[in-house]
């Protein structure tokens, strides 16, 4: 999962990237990255770290030009090293840099291809270098001096024909503008809009409307899947359908966890769609637990608030903010290795005695995927002394990796998988476990969109909408990305990992 935002500007447009990626901070926080365009040439930086931490005002003031692109990173297909934070760059065909959200599915055989029969060179082990070298053979095999939109229509074309997976995607081309495309099953969000200047009309694209809202663009719609938005630098806005059979099915876990309350995605409100999850988890817990006990409902910060306090209004009950978070602490299931999660959990987030002694606890989170967070804020409030501790999962039970993009890599370190409800309810350690159910859920969120006729729900039941992924892409997908194969490429990059070229990049 990445955060992605690119700006058509009248002015420099540097400084409105940087507010961008701040805003989508939460998408990515292992890197980030801005390239700018002035007068033909790319500006660029990028580095390991959050937006604040990568960008001082030395680096700003190199960035200037009046259109860029964006990117927060958080890594799933390659490593971590900085020479992947991206935006990644290719000089031929004009000079193109892509940010990319998402991941491919056949990026194997892409890479081969890219190298046997485009004879192009993939430096890293990123998907979305190799998305980048197709999507400029495409154009370059159009042979244009100077492409128009049909031509950059085409080459998209082609990236749709050849790429599979789930991939949102920004690129910038050296003198003609910048180019946004979702992918045909738009998994992966991407939204524009306009702002209007005295000097003219401008144009942002990002992953969520609220880094558009932020800036003071009006959205102007959702990217179609398998559209292509092409914006020159004159600042005229081209789109065009570049796929065979475009169907929107979009990532259910956008609205479970990933995406901020106050974004707008296809149509759909994340926060009235995550009231709706606590006002169906609510009617399960009356169904399942109509002689209940609790005496009080805390939500783990920060993702299952709104579903908490439905749950608390619906059930009768008290409402607390019982667990204080460090803000300073990142998403602990995506960092690599169990012992480091444990003790990220515990610094990430304290109890408030007062709110947990002697009382029957409700704890809500949004999801419940390796089972660590909760395990160890289950013990945390009977440390505190909880009399007895339940659990409600605003999702279902995380069965199945999430191949599209987001780091659930491997099926044997998801607690739920090949587990019965009663089986997680006893490894987490709770009096009593209700996960919401998948109907529930998929109503939760087509409820704000009832044109959306299905979602990708795969980690939850396995059914992949590409339907390229079968069990031994699984098994595959197991060996490159699980917590020990992480172990190594970390140990790899300690070693000189970052000795792979990052084309164009300032260091200091």
């Amino acid at each position: 999962m990445c955060g992605i935002a690119g700006i058509v500007g009248r002015g420099h447009v540097n400084q409105q990237l940087y507010d961008a990626l701040t805003v989508l901070q939460h998408r990515g926080q292992d890197a980030a990255g801005i390239v700018t365009c002035d007068q033909g040439v790319f500006k660029q930086r990028k580095a390991n770290g959050l937006v604040r931490d990568v960008f001082r005002s030395e680096h700003m003031e190199r960035l200037s030009g009046s259109y860029g692109i964006g990117h927060v990173r958080y890594p799933t297909a390659g490593s971590a090293s900085a020479a992947l934070a991206q935006p990644f760059y290719v000089n031929s065909p004009y000079g193109i840099s892509l940010a990319h959200n998402g991941n491919l599915t056949n990026s194997v055989e892409l890479r081969a291809q890219v190298f046997q029969a485009d004879l192009r060179h993939i430096n890293t082990d990123s998907d979305s270098e190799v998305l980048l070298n197709v999507f400029a053979h495409e154009l370059q095999i159009l042979g244009k001096l100077v492409p128009d939109a049909n031509d950059i229509f085409t080459a998209v074309a082609g990236v749709h024909r050849r790429a599979r997976g789930g991939y949102a995607v920004i690129a910038l081309i050296a003198g003609h503008g910048i180019v946004a495309f979702r992918d045909p099953n738009g998994i992966r969000p991407l939204i524009f809009g306009e702002r209007e200047t005295g000097a003219g009309t401008e144009y942002m694209i990002a992953s969520e409307s609220v880094a558009l809202d932020v800036l003071g663009f009006r959205v102007i719609r959702d990217v179609a899947p398998g559209e292509c938005v092409y914006i020159d630098v004159a600042g005229n806005l081209h789109t065009r359908q570049c796929a065979d059979n475009p169907r929107l099915t979009p990532c259910i876990f956008e609205h479970v966890y990933f995406a901020r309350p106050d974004s707008i995605i296809d149509g759909i409100s994340v926060y009235k769609a995550r009231l709706r999850q606590g006002e169906r988890l609510a009617d399960k817990i009356k169904r399942l637990r109509p002689d209940h006990d609790i005496d009080v409902v805390i939500p783990i910060p920060d993702t299952s608030r709104v579903a908490a306090q439905v749950i608390a209004y619906e059930l009768g009950v008290k409402f607390r903010e019982g667990l204080m978070k460090n803000r300073y602490i990142g998403r602990t299931f995506i960092m690599p290795g169990q012992a480091m999660r444990k003790k990220s959990v515990r610094q990430k987030l304290n109890p408030i005695e007062l709110e947990f002694r002697d009382k029957n606890v409700l704890l809500v989170d949004d999801s419940i995927v390796r089972g660590t967070t909760c395990n160890e804020i289950i013990q945390m409030a009977r440390d505190v002394g909880a009399r007895r501790v339940y659990f409600a999962s605003a999702a279902p039970p995380v069965r199945w990796p999430n191949v599209y993009g987001i780091d659930m890599p491997s099926s044997d370190e998801l607690v739920a998988h090949g587990r019965t409800e009663e089986e997680v309810c006893e490894l987490i350690g709770a009096d009593w476990l209700v996960y919401q159910d998948l109907e529930d859920l998929v109503s939760c969120s087509r409820d704000g969109n009832p044109e959306i006729r299905g979602f990708d729900c795969s980690v939850f039941n396995g059914e992949y909408v590409t339907g390229d992924v079968d069990a031994a892409y699984l098994e595959r997908l197991h060996a490159a990305r699980n917590d020990d194969s992480k172990a190594r490429h970390e140990a790899a990059a300690r070693a000189g990992d970052s000795a792979l070229v990052g084309l164009h990049n300032h260091a200091t």
